[in-house]
């Protein structure tokens, strides 16, 4: 799987809680501040981590939100945008109705004016069926053995997964991945992180011996070491972390200080065997919102203009 060398983030105009991604993500916990008071702090941990990744060397196209109409999980690109190595731009359906509006023109067509675009399948007709594929969230993608991870959920219809697989030569995993208290986990990037090389595995979330077996072999398969964390380690995100190369061509494995604080020593030498770890604080992004750092990046996979 290629790491990209490049990254999108959409800096915030309105963050806070959303209540209408907090029905299926168990993840989110409502806040005690002000709304003003999360979105300021956010903004403040948004530009910390803009500010750390280009310290050490990550390409980052930073794009501004816009004020109207208001967009609580904005920060969230990469569930309504991803691209791919042979030149596509993909725009997904979503679940929550106050997100759609996250999908711009405007950025799409600065994606193109800047870099070498083929083509743009965009999905959205499905969300007026109530069926929903919520981009690099819902689907964990090898580009380079033409794999989708996905754990199926209210976010990932199978209908449209298998729909996408097909028009772009894929072939699609499906499982289904429970949390803590049985609920199914929201998206996919939350059980699993793939890299290069290792993919970072929940495997206590799939509870179905026969899916997980088939999940395993095909990571073995693909050459992929495993690395298996907790169920309690998942739920600070340690399944949420991002592989890309920075200027000089390392690989740096981007993680928040809530996951990165929960791995234990040896799941730490061995993820550094592979890339370096790169830990960023943003505790209220994670709490208010239920995502972290991946969720935080839509891949520009694309060739410069």
């Amino acid at each position: 799987m290629p790491a990209a060398t490049t990254i999108l983030m959409i800096r915030p105009a309105a963050f806070g809680f959303n209540a209408e991604t907090a029905a299926n993500n168990f993840f989110q916990q409502k806040q005690t501040q002000g709304k003003n008071g999360i979105h300021s702090t956010a903004v403040k941990e948004f530009d910390e981590m803009v500010s750390l990744l280009k310290e050490n060397l990550i390409d980052v196209l930073v794009i501004e939100d816009t004020v109207v109409p208001e967009k609580p999980s904005a920060i969230f690109p990469n569930n309504w945008l991803s691209t791919t190595p042979d030149g596509k731009i993909c725009v997904y359906p979503m679940y929550a109705a106050n997100r759609r509006a996250e999908k711009r023109d405007d950025i799409l067509k600065l994606i193109a004016d800047k870099y070498i675009v083929t083509s743009v399948q965009d999905w959205s007709e499905y969300e007026a069926e109530g069926r929903f594929l919520e981009g690099t969230g819902s689907m964990v993608i090898d580009h380079d053995n033409k794999m989708i991870y996905a754990a199926i959920s209210g976010r990932t219809s199978p209908a449209v997964l298998e729909k996408f697989a097909s028009a772009n030569g894929f072939s699609a995993v499906v499982f289904l991945a429970n949390d803590n208290n049985s609920n199914p986990v929201y998206h996919t990037n939350v059980v699993m992180a793939l890299g290069e090389k290792f993919c970072v595995l929940c495997e206590d979330t799939i509870e179905e011996e026969w899916e997980l077996i088939a999940v395993k072999q095909l990571l073995e398969s693909t050459e992929h070491e495993i690395i298996s964390i907790t169920k309690d380690q998942m739920h600070h995100f340690a399944g949420n972390m991002l592989e890309v190369k920075n200027k000089k061509g390392e690989s740096v494995l981007i993680m928040s200080s809530a996951a990165f604080e929960t791995l234990t020593d040896n799941q730490k030498e061995r993820l550094q065997t592979f890339a370096q770890l790169l830990p960023v604080a943003i505790p209220t992004i994670e709490s208010a919102e239920g995502g972290s750092v991946r969720c935080m990046i839509a891949e520009i996979f694309l060739q410069h203009r």
